[in-house]
This record gives structure tokens, sequence and C-alpha cells, in this order.
């Protein structure tokens, strides 16, 4: 990717270590709590619902329609408006929405459209928390492990400085839009995650036809490290984040085994029972999907040290046992 100009000191990303401002001090929401969650309809976030409720928690809808029940709340991400006062009583608040990274080629109107969604969204929530006589305990706002860029065979954690690029920026700002609600004293989790391994939705989703078809294969020369996590991992750790007073600032959800896309490759093939004889060459992959190319070709070798610091448990370590889950 190309770099992008150095930021200023007014731009520039958190310290991930310097997160004692944004601190909490209440325990966990207790079952029977409210909690809010932007991006309910979308793969992560109605996965996360459906365990919230299982568990007897009551989960308010950001939607962007007219609210049908009390369970709703009005917001407009892109105009940046909030009914802020249908968050009154929500224990916590998870941000997870956004338009697809990876959903189409990356014109200058659909950046915009990632940015909006994303930078602008997440501003008017934080504020909206902020207004609040009695905020949410925790915001829990998504945010990618595309901060770091292409890291190589280079391992990364929460601790590395943002990489170049489009993606790096764009998390960047993302991260930053949640100032208000940090500067209002609310504690601000940043849930970079990972490649989600399922089936429903997200950048892997369209490859389990494609390999039980016959025809998956390696990406480019498959060297380039996929760092992924199950969905039922990536809900379990969005519910440590916001059960968990001790953790803030950047947090990444992503299974402790990063693997190259080559072992994908072969891990797929394995369970699925299907040959992988097929590649793609990185000219052909440039082709289709211009600049997004960039991002299926990158490597990032990230480990959620953080996320195992807090005691949390994955119970699918591996892409084979994510793969599998995600076959149910």
């Amino acid at each position: 990717m190309n770099a992008d100009a150095p930021l200023d000191d007014a731009d520039a990303p958190l310290d991930p270590l310097d997160t004692e401002a944004s601190l909490g001090t209440e325990g966990a929401p207790a079952p029977g709590s409210r909690i809010a969650i932007a991006g309910a309809s979308g793969l992560i976030g109605s996965a996360l619902a459906r365990s919230l409720r299982a568990d007897g928690y009551e989960v308010v809808r950001l939607v962007r329609r007219t609210p049908r029940g009390e369970d709703e709340v009005r917001w407009d991400p892109e105009a940046q408006k909030v009914d802020a006062a249908g968050l009154a009583g929500c224990a916590a608040l998870v941000n997870l929405a956004g338009a697809g990274v990876a959903s189409r080629r990356w014109t200058a109107e659909y950046k915009a459209k990632l940015r909006a969604g994303r930078v602008l969204g997440t501003a008017a929530l934080a504020e909206a928390v902020a207004s609040l006589d009695v905020p949410p305990r925790v915001l829990v706002n998504g945010s990618a492990i595309g901060f770091y860029g292409d890291t190589g065979d280079r391992v990364v954690d929460e601790s590395a400085p943002p990489g170049e690029g489009f993606l790096p920026s764009l998390c960047v700002e993302w991260e930053e839009a949640t100032a208000a609600a940090r500067e209002a004293g609310v504690r601000t989790v940043f849930a970079r995650t990972g490649l989600v391994v399922a089936r429903g939705g997200g950048a892997w989703g369209p490859l389990f036809p494609l390999f039980q078809a016959g025809l998956g294969g390696r990406l480019g020369s498959g060297h380039q490290y996929w760092s992924f996590i199950s969905l039922h991992d990536e809900v379990a750790a969005l519910r440590h984040l916001i059960d968990t007073p001790s953790l803030s600032g950047p947090v990444n959800l992503t299974a402790p085994e990063p693997v190259t896309n080559r072992e994908v490759t072969a891990a797929m093939g394995r369970v699925l029972h299907r040959p992988t004889l097929f590649s793609v060459p990185s000219p052909a992959l440039r082709l289709v999907l211009g600049e997004v190319a960039g991002d299926v070709l990158g490597s990032a070798r990230v480990l959620p040290s953080r996320l195992l610091e807090s005691g949390f448990t994955f119970a699918f370590p591996t892409v084979e046992s994510a793969v599998r889950a995600a076959l149910g």
C-alpha cells in the first residue's frame, strides 16, 4: 500500500499502553441489563445479540428507520444523528457498524462511504454517550487489525504503531472518533478484529462454497499471514471486553496462532474433504479486486496479547478447529 503522509501530534494514535484515563471501576453488567448494539444486523452484531439475549440481557438495536419498539433506537451515522435519550439506562454500548471493507472495489466514493460510516458514526455515538447524565459503563468500539497494515513475517501485538495505507489510517480515525466518550470518563475498548471464520458472511464466508465446489486454493504466494478468529470466540471476546473493567484501549481479537494463506488452504481442504489444486496469481487478484487486493495479499501476523493476559480462553484456537466450528 502507498504510504500516507506522517501524522501530526493532533492526529497521532492513542498510546496503546496509556489507557488509564478510560479505565472503569464498575463490575460486569448483570443479566437483565440493557446493552445497545450498533450494527446489530451484521454477522457479528446479530450473533452477539443472540448470545446476550440467551443469557437474559435486554438488547437495544440502533436502526436507521423509524423504531418499532422500545428495543430500538433511531440513528443516522452519516448525518451524525443519534437519539441519545434511547441510550439512557444502557450499561454498555457496542459499536460494530460500518460497510464491509472488502465488499466492493475501493473507489474514491466507496472509501468515503467507509470513512463516513465508521468515523462519523462513531463520533456521533461517542457524543451521544457523553451527553447522558449517566452514560454506559463501557463503549466497545469496533476496529480492525488493518490498523497494523502489512506486517510481513513480523509478529505484532497491541503495542505496535499503525501501519501505512488506507486501512491503517481509517482505523486510526475510527478509534480517535471515540474521543467524546473517553473524555466523559467512559471506559472505551477498541476491538481490533481479525478475519472472522463464519459461513454466514464476512470475508471468510465466500470461501466455503468455493472450497466445497473443489475450486479453493491459495491466493497469491500463499505465504501471507491471516490472523483469524472463530465467530464463537469473537462473540465471547466481545462479551469479555464488556465484562472486564480492567480492559480499555486496543485489544486484538484474533486467535493465538495466526497462519499463512497456504495453511488456511490446506485446513479448508482437509475439513471439507476437497482438493485444493487451484491458485489465484497476484496479478489476477489485483485486476479483479483493485486496491482491495493489497489487503488480501498483505500479511497480518497479529497476536491477542492483552486478551490472553486478561484471562480469556479460546474455544477454537486453531484454524482447523475454527473452520469445523463454522460448519457446526
